[in-house]
């Protein structure tokens, strides 16, 4: 069933995901991409905060709450990111992060539709997260499910952007896409159950291990679109 999924996934993502990111890049001028990720960022801050002080982390609760009230006062309503530049760190947390530190098990791994891989606990995580958001839920009482439907297909879109050329690369090299997708799934939330921190006896160094620390949300400000997604422009430039 989840492989079914998956292809399912492929489909939509070739057909519509993809092509709808590339023309967001091609379009949408860098510094307006750069402020609608800040922004979509900033609105998620309070479920940051409210799992780090779930998970006893009251540092990356206290980095989060700097990080919301500076962008929010100085930076536009969080469309310039000031944080950053002040030397405020950014921290990602959710509930799935704080069931698995407090011991809850992850359960069958599953592939969503339209979301992707998830486990059980996870899947709840994310019910959780979404009853818990402020912003979603000012949103849904302001302007109903067409308002929460724009946020979530913003998000989509420019996560699908700034990781075009990371997937693209995977599906070229992987000779079992779904298997890879489940691997990297699973190594990047461990990696981030232990916010980036290795327990003991982890092996380093393994080949093949992605450096997640190497994969955020900026990727694409200084990525290079594939060169069959440039824009016509730019692809004659580079011949």
């Amino acid at each position: 069933m989840n492989r079914a999924i998956f292809q399912f996934n492929e489909v939509a993502d070739k057909v519509v995901l993809r092509p709808a990111a590339v023309g967001y890049r091609t379009v949408v001028p860098k510094g307006v991409r750069i402020g609608i990720r800040n922004f979509l960022n900033h609105l998620r801050s309070p479920i940051t905060i409210m799992n780090a002080l779930l998970q006893g982390e009251g540092e990356r609760a206290r980095d989060t709450f700097g990080r919301f009230l500076t962008n929010t006062i100085l930076g536009l309503g969080g469309l310039i990111d000031v944080a950053s530049d002040a030397g405020i760190p950014q921290h990602y947390e959710d509930f799935g992060q704080t069931l698995a530190v407090w011991g809850v098990e992850p359960g069958p791994y599953l592939m969503l539709p339209l979301l992707g891989p998830a486990n059980f606990r996870d899947g709840f995580g994310y019910g959780v997260d979404g009853v818990i958001d402020p912003a979603g839920r000012y949103i849904s009482n302001e302007y109903g499910l067409e308002g929460v439907g724009v946020r979530y297909t913003l998000n989509a879109v420019d996560w699908r952007a700034a990781n075009l050329k990371v997937i693209d690369d995977l599906r070229a090299s992987s000779l079992d896409f779904y298997a890879t997708v489940r691997s990297a799934y699973r190594q990047r939330r461990i990696h981030a159950i232990r916010n980036g921190r290795e327990a003991e006896g982890d092996s380093v160094g393994i080949p093949g291990m992605i450096d997640f620390d190497d994969m955020d949300m900026d990727m694409d400000m200084d990525m290079e679109l594939p060169p069959e997604a440039a824009p016509a422009d730019e692809q004659s430039n580079e011949q």
